[in-house]
């Protein structure tokens, strides 16, 4: 991918007059600051003359344990839980989760209820009417609290999207490239 960006060199009063390709300030203009910030997965990919140009490096590492009890709690605010849902539990069963991770098992868990409906429809026979017809009336059921159980259900069937080898890739980079 490449973006080309032109006159950022340029001030709110307008095109300057005459060539300004060599970024020549007028007399008592203040230089403007404009910062690019670019992030990817891979950065081994990026050319040469990108990552030259690109003055600061910085990997971001996945997030720590304090970092996914933060992120459960985030991504569940507005979530019903119940009381047996144990934060530090989930954190330390998703080590090496990123933040995506563990945002796709919190939607996940909280889908749990409505995946309960559905289940007990099919076994029931029912037909895409008679189903609707039964999610509108167990509508509370829908709103119930996501359980400890729930979670461990979305954990083993979310799995982490990070392998060690990426990690290993992105270590080795940063020694040879990084830079803070």
């Amino acid at each position: 991918m490449m973006v080309q960006m032109d006159g950022v060199d340029g001030d709110d009063d307008g095109p300057a007059d005459g060539d300004n390709e060599g970024g020549e300030e007028g007399e008592g203009k203040k230089r403007k600051t404009v910062i690019v910030l670019a992030a990817t997965n891979t950065p081994w990919d990026l050319d040469e003359a990108l990552r030259r140009r690109l003055e600061k490096r910085v990997y971001i590492p996945l997030p720590d344990e304090e970092g996914r009890i933060a992120l459960f709690k985030i991504n569940m605010l507005t979530v019903s839980k119940d009381p047996d849902v144990d934060w530090n539990e989930l954190a330390a069963k998703s080590k090496g989760y990123s933040g995506a991770d563990v945002a796709n098992v919190c939607r996940d868990a909280a889908m749990m209820s409505v995946r309960r409906i559905m289940e007990e429809a099919r076994k029931k026979g029912l037909n895409k009417e008679a189903m609707q017809a039964m999610l509108k009336q167990q509508n509370e059921a829908l709103n119930t609290a996501v359980s400890r159980e729930d979670f461990l259900i979305a954990l083993s069937k979310v799995n982490r999207s990070v392998s060690d080898h990426d990690l290993e890739r992105f270590t080795e980079w940063m020694a040879e490239f990084g830079s803070a």
